[in-house]
């Protein structure tokens, strides 16, 4: 924790000693999870792996059958902010191409 102290002049004209925490929080951190269905194919998931989530072709096959095989996987942990946008990323790609895919976003 880091502290610094800080002379302020009020309207009095007077300096008032004030203590400010600088400390700053660990933003959370989201899972983005994608689910398996019967619908989408295994290559629009392995499409969507690297060009969403920068997997290269081995990790995305691989995860491709983490899903197809339990149901569901983590495909990347990162700040809501940019957990979210790749959630949404992801299902208006699937939507674009006709496919139920869905992912959603856990807290870490």
């Amino acid at each position: 924790m880091s502290e610094n102290r800080h002379l302020i002049r009020n309207s009095f004209s007077e300096e008032i000693d004030t203590k400010l925490n600088t400390e700053l929080e660990e933003p959370a951190m989201f899972s983005v999870i994608m689910h398996n269905d019967h619908y989408t194919t295994m290559q629009f998931v392995v499409e969507i792996l690297k060009t969403v989530f920068h997997k290269t072709d081995e990790e995305a096959h691989a995860l491709m059958l983490q899903i197809h095989d339990s149901g569901s996987t983590v495909c990347g942990i990162f700040i809501y902010d940019v957990a979210n946008t790749k959630l949404n990323h992801v299902h208006g790609l699937a939507k674009r191409a006709g496919f139920p895919l869905k992912c959603t976003l856990e807290e870490v």
